[in-house]
């Protein structure tokens, strides 16, 4: 399973990312290789709990309305529960973006469409822990032209996403939308 095709010779095949990140002054913008959660887990777990997460709906496929959906406070142990039982569905649909913020250290980590992630905050602590991964400096961006997919068979791990927690609903942001 993939969330992502791009096109070469004529035929869309499946994409992954190469274990790449770069440096900014205010982010580190790395992929996550054939949609592993694992990235995204170990840059979460360099932050602080309690984590808000956020799950940006934005092609949504029946099982709710598009939107932003925050969690309330979820403790290290809530999190990595939510990413054993989400993580599959998490790694191969692209219907969403996904967030995790910590308040206590104004930080964040983004998990886009693209398997791409975003992380603000704590620079240092997440490229060690992107090093000590085998992910190496370099162009982490998205090929193009490409494909996303949203798969029919999780439409139900969608829906138990969703149930999960007691999340709190905002429209999405001009950002958002596709």
């Amino acid at each position: 399973m993939h969330k992502l095709s791009h096109c070469i010779a004529g035929d869309w095949v499946p994409y992954s990312h190469e274990a790449l990140y770069e440096m900014a002054p205010t982010r580190i913008l790395a992929a996550a290789p054939g949609g592993d959660p694992g990235p995204f887990s170990r840059l979460v777990r360099c932050l602080t709990p309690p984590y808000l997460l956020l799950y940006v709906l934005h092609t949504p496929r029946g099982e709710a309305a598009a939107g932003r959906y925050q969690s309330p406070d979820v403790s290290r142990q809530q999190f990595e529960e939510f990413m054993q039982r989400f993580g599959r569905y998490l790694s191969a649909d692209a219907r969403f973006d996904f967030w995790a913020h910590a308040p206590a250290e104004q930080a964040t980590v983004v998990w886009d469409r693209h398997d791409q992630l975003f992380a603000y905050g704590p620079l240092a602590r997440y490229a060690a822990e992107l090093d000590a991964l085998g992910f190496r400096r370099g162009d982490a961006r998205i090929v193009s032209p490409h494909q996303h997919h949203y798969r029919q068979e999780f439409d139900a791990d969608a829906r138990a996403l969703l149930a999960y927690f007691c999340w709190t609903h905002s429209p999405l942001r001009a950002e958002d939308e596709q």
